[in-house]
């Protein structure tokens, strides 16, 4: 079978621009409506197929109403025309639209133009590093496709022009670096102001009913991570507090009006302090969350942080960016202790007309003198009876607890804080729900502990005199595995991918399979790009800046200067003589011995010419004047007309050389 002959320059070009501006706009259509990423595919496979066949392209009266229809659907879906959204799907528009309307060399280039900017548009929506490696790929292919235009005879191959495109990124990338580093930035996102919903997940909330913490552990999503001053703590010490719940309806647990009063100052902490860092996610919610008990209120970047009388930790509006702040805490306290609990009435109320068996256990757990007695009786019948702690516990009715302690005895963990907190108030001890975030994950590679999703949890409050209020955390006793490995050790969770065959792989935690090696190291890699890219605020540039100029004092670093720019220069040298062709330099070596014989080449002077003058040189032996012509006329061929090397050249010419004396 022939080969395929090659395409013609021209198709060859379009093809590849066709095939960079593709690339650019694919990661638009996660965002756009459906119908404008299909009305694109069809306009460049329209501009593809007019290429190959070298068809005409299509008149104005074809083109402009369809571009009229476009910019209609652009006002039905977006109900406007401005704005970053609308202004986006015009954009992508008008490089589609443009294919079919190039007929000059100047619109190859207003193409590639638009495609640079529309690269830029891709960071509105995703900040991730695959976005952004994706986005370099594209500049990449941009760069490649540019640079075939500028060539005027003959082109080189693609791998040629995609080493050279990549020669000038690596070119420009220290500069950007260095422009990225200390150029002066402003708070706020690294591409202009968030869109509608920011880049927030949803998570806990400041009420919880049967079911919603469930539906989180299955959730992949990191809420914050946390890098110690030292060594992590236990597992099972790992309680990140969140929001406190007071008020029950028979169904949900909320919190109570009081949000901001002021707090108890009763909270004496023991043993040293606990110091890390912690980088929330976006969120819907004002939440900050520090281990139990945090003994310095946590400094947010333009942000005041209250603390309710709770414990709890919120800022006055909810973080549309990651924020990045120091915390400490203490494993070992006593939060509001002494003889007496103000306000001890609030934390016994329960609903009227619900779960009359749960309400008369409690009251029968009265017959316990110590309150202390009554909250072991409670785990005791937790741990004894046969509940279960499942990720599908059995939909509850009007009685929620009684269903849950003498029907279903199956639930997660918010079934079980619920429970316990109904009896203890029934029982006439001070109780109260609080939920969080129970545990971490560490990744050994960039020692960074993730919190997720998953790691959502609900425990209880007891108030236990003179202790003050006690944490107690029923889960535990029903599966204490979950408090000290985590929820995958405690239930089984649903098949990667769906696939049953790779249930063995416990891609969320498990580090010791390649699989999980592979998470870990991708974790890492995102994490880096979290604390060093995009959350890259101006206190984290005043901090590098000043390592900076303090490093850039004194004579080692005028010594280090020094020797660089001398290494510098020497490789420069030593690349400029490596880089002579062996061709080249003899015909340096003839144009040296012609100099000598009167004929010395002028600096403008071409090949051709000069052997043109050298042939009329009469003052030249016969001999000599031919083989130095015939050296100029072979030099020349091989410099400029676009012929088939000839392996043998260097040793004519050599020869040649020889006979001019």
């Amino acid at each position: 079978m022939k080969a395929r002959a090659a395409l013609p320059r021209d198709k060859a070009d379009t093809l590849l621009l066709l095939g960079s501006a593709l690339l650019v706009l694919l990661p638009h259509a996660r965002h756009l409506p459906p119908w404008i990423s299909l009305l694109c595919g069809a306009v460049l496979s329209w501009r593809a197929a007019i290429t190959l066949r070298g068809k005409r392209m299509p008149s104005s009266l074809v083109l402009l109403p369809i571009a009229v229809l476009a910019m209609i659907g652009v006002q039905t879906s977006y109900q406007t025309l401005l704005g970053r959204d609308a202004g986006v799907a015009m954009l992508v528009l008008l490089v589609a639209f443009k294919m079919l309307e190039m007929h000059a060399r100047r619109d190859l280039f207003v193409v590639i133009f638009l495609c640079f900017f529309l690269v830029l548009t891709n960071f509105f929506y995703s900040q991730s590093i695959f976005s952004a490696l994706l986005m370099v790929l594209s500049v990449l292919a941009l760069l490649t496709t540019q640079l075939s235009f500028q060539f005027t005879g003959a082109v080189p191959a693609l791998r040629a022009r995609l080493l050279m495109a990549a020669r000038m990124l690596a070119l420009a990338a220290p500069l950007a670096l260095l422009m990225f580093v200390v150029f002066p930035r402003i708070h706020g996102p690294l591409w202009g102001m968030p869109g509608p919903g920011g880049g927030a997940k949803s998570g806990l909330s400041d009420q919880m009913a049967p079911g919603q913490m469930s539906s989180l552990a299955l959730s992949d999503e990191p809420v914050f991570r946390v890098r110690f001053d030292g060594p992590a703590p236990d597992q099972a010490r790992l309680y990140w507090r969140g929001p406190v719940l007071d008020s029950f309806d028979g169904l949900t647990w909320t919190r109570g009006a009081e949000k901001h009063a002021p707090r108890d100052q009763r909270l004496s902490v023991g043993g040293p302090a606990l110091s890390y860092e912690v980088t929330l996610e976006p969120s819907p919610a004002r939440w900050v969350f520090a281990l139990e008990m945090p003994g310095r209120i946590p400094a947010l970047p333009g942000r005041v942080t209250h603390v309710s009388p709770q414990f709890e930790l919120t800022v006055g509006s909810a973080p549309q960016e990651r924020v990045r702040y120091r915390a400490s805490s203490h494993l070992d306290y006593a939060l509001q202790g002494g003889e007496r609990l103000a306000n001890a009435s609030r934390w016994l109320l329960l609903p009227y007309g619900y779960n009359p068996r749960a309400l008369q256990a409690g009251m029968d757990l009265r017959r316990e003198p110590e309150p202390a007695a009554r909250v072991e009786a409670v785990l005791r019948r937790f741990r004894e009876q046969p509940y279960s702690y499942t990720l599908e516990p059995p939909l509850l009715g009007r009685h929620t607890v009684d269903e849950f302690l003498y029907q279903t005895r199956a639930g997660f963990c918010e079934h079980y804080a619920g429970a316990f907190v109904f009896l203890m108030r029934a029982a006439g001890v001070p109780a109260r729900v609080v939920t969080g975030y129970q545990g971490g994950e560490i990744n050994p590679l960039d020692g960074f502990m993730t919190v997720r999703q998953s790691d959502a949890h609900a425990w209880a409050e007891v108030w236990l005199a003179p202790r003050g209020w006690v944490r107690v955390d029923p889960t535990a006793a029903v599966a204490p595995e979950r408090v000290r490995r985590g929820l995958g050790a405690a239930v089984q969770m649903p098949a990667p991918f769906g696939i049953e065959a790779l249930r063995g792989f416990d891609l969320g935690r498990d580090g010791g399979n390649w699989l999980g090696q592979l998470r870990n190291a991708l974790g890492a890699v995102n994490n880096g790009w979290n604390q060093w890219v995009l959350n890259y605020t101006p206190e984290r540039q005043r901090d590098v800046v000043s390592s900076l100029q303090a490093g850039f004092t004194g004579w080692p670093f005028i010594a280090l200067i020094t020797s660089s720019c001398i290494l510098l220069l020497l490789y420069g040298i030593l690349i400029r003589r490596r880089a002579i062709h062996p061709i080249d330099a003899l015909y340096s070596v003839l144009c040296k011995r012609l100099g000598q014989h009167g004929l010395a080449r002028a600096a403008d002077e071409g090949p051709t010419a000069y052997a043109a003058r050298v042939a009329a040189a009469s003052h030249l032996a016969a001999p000599t004047r031919a083989a130095a012509a015939e050296f100029l006329r072979r030099y020349s061929a091989w410099r400029y007309a676009p012929v088939q090397a000839d392996p043998r050249l260097a040793a004519t010419l050599k020869s040649l050389l020889s006979q001019v004396r």
